[in-house]
């Protein structure tokens, strides 16, 4: 190795940071209200984003309800699918006497030809017939615009769909650009048996500049912030599993916190020089609904949150850097799609997300969610540049170009624990490329 310039001291790049998770902090209090709402809610103001553009897309039909449509009479319909599954879970039949006899097979994905789709709105709803509509690719949840008319069976059958698309994108800023860049890493599992502290520790001293020669220490002093997307640390489950933190021995107490307290450690080295965002997960030790967690406790990390470089963050995740807008979450949404939907690979249902304009449709159907009242903070109204998902299996990047203008960088975060691979984002041109850690022990 080169010996380095001690005279030569690397200045770190800096970014400036807008954080924009306020629409993810809950702040109203839970009274018994019901989910209905939150999806009367959904379709009032989806209804408000679809009208004009219906208008524009048949101008010579009127826009319906279910309750005043005419057999025969072609209409526009604005409206909500519910996706009936053959294969969706119940709880009844987990539950059915017959359980010990024939148990209950639960499959990765729950598509199955019989599917059908339903349109709903205030007024009722409505089967959906015709070849146009692909059950496969749609789940519960969407508001839609329909076109067609009502067949002699009663069904409404689609000639044509129209989706809200991609919503308006502030312009990339192209002026006086230089290289920064922003790591993403998910699925560290700390406490797993997959769990390897010096993969991560070396993922570490790259990040802070204490690994690699003159060269690697410049291309570290650019990265301007770490963004960890879920799974942080893994909780041994017979452990926690059938009793309460207050009735386990104290030896075991300590276990449960051994691999917070280790984190810890790591996050401290990373705050100490880099920005960091910590988003909760699936995994981590918060609530499970989205908008999940209201972020990680910092008193569960004393250390790093002693740094004001440190933020614990929601999931979803939104925020600025440089004028660059990055929308993400930890992995919850699109696995829950996957399992009611088809699609080539990960990044189609990302990109359908942003252009059915909601980061997670399948709540609350399949996917737990707070019950709002008044609001849908999935909603997505201004287009992100840079969309992220973490905790999956591999690592996939698309980026998309637009007629209207719009550019967003479509990042799969894998799974550092099983992979060892980090995920690095230039903000110039948002380009990517990736870290890859690889230990053996012999």
């Amino acid at each position: 190795m080169e010996e380095l310039d001690s005279s030569k001291t690397l200045v770190r790049k800096q970014a400036t940071y807008n954080s924009m998770d306020e629409s993810f902090v809950t702040k109203e209090t839970y009274r018994g209200q019901q989910y209905s709402q939150i999806y009367f809610a959904r379709l009032h103001l989806m209804r408000t984003m679809l009208n004009p553009i219906a208008n524009n897309w048949k101008p010579h039909l009127p826009v319906c309800t279910v309750l005043g449509l005419e057999e025969g009479k072609e209409c526009i319909l604005i409206g909500t699918l519910f996706k009936h599954m053959k294969l969706k879970p119940s709880i009844l039949n987990e539950y059915s006497k017959q359980r010990s006899i024939t148990p209950v097979v639960k499959p990765r994905n729950y598509c199955h030809a019989d599917d059908y789709l339903v349109l709903e709105d205030e007024s009722g709803r409505v089967k959906l017939g015709g070849n146009t509509l692909s059950p496969s690719k749609y789940v519960t949840g969407l508001v839609v615009a329909l076109y067609g008319k009502v067949a002699g069976n009663g069904d409404f059958d689609v000639r044509d769909i129209l989706e809200a698309g991609l919503p308006s994108q502030v312009e990339f800023p192209l002026e006086s650009r230089e290289d920064k860049y922003v790591v993403f890493v998910s699925g560290l599992s700390v406490g797993s048996s997959a769990y390897n502290p010096l993969q991560l520790q070396l993922l570490v001293d790259h990040i802070t500049g204490h690994l690699g020669d003159e060269k690697e220490q410049e291309i570290a002093a650019q990265i301007v912030r770490v963004v960890i997307a879920g799974n942080s640390v893994e909780i041994t489950r017979p452990l926690v599993n059938g009793q309460s933190g207050q009735n386990l021995a104290s030896k075991d107490q300590s276990k449960l916190y051994e691999p917070i307290k280790e984190l810890d450690i790591f996050l401290t080295q990373i705050a100490a020089g880099v920005p960091l965002d910590i988003m909760p997960g699936k995994n981590d030790p918060a609530n499970s609904s989205l908008p999940q967690q209201q972020s990680l406790n910092i008193c569960l990390f004393p250390g790093s949150a002693a740094y004001n470089t440190f933020r614990s963050c929601t999931n979803p995740h939104c925020f600025e850097l440089d004028s660059v807008r990055f929308l993400g979450t930890s992995g919850q949404t699109i696995d829950d799609i996957e399992k009611c939907s088809e699609a080539e690979d990960k990044l189609e249902f990302m990109e359908r997300t942003l252009r059915w304009r909601h980061l997670a449709p399948t709540t609350p159907n399949t996917l737990g969610c707070y019950p709002f009242t008044d609001r849908d903070p999935f909603l997505i109204v201004n287009c992100p540049h840079v969309y992220f998902v973490g905790n999956q299996d591999t690592y996939a990047t698309r980026l998309i170009k637009e007629s209207e203008g719009q550019m967003i960088r479509l990042i799969s975060i894998p799974k550092f624990s099983e992979t060892g691979v980090a995920v690095v984002l230039n903000l110039k041109n948002l380009e990517c490329h990736t870290l890859s850690f690889e230990t053996q022990f012999s």
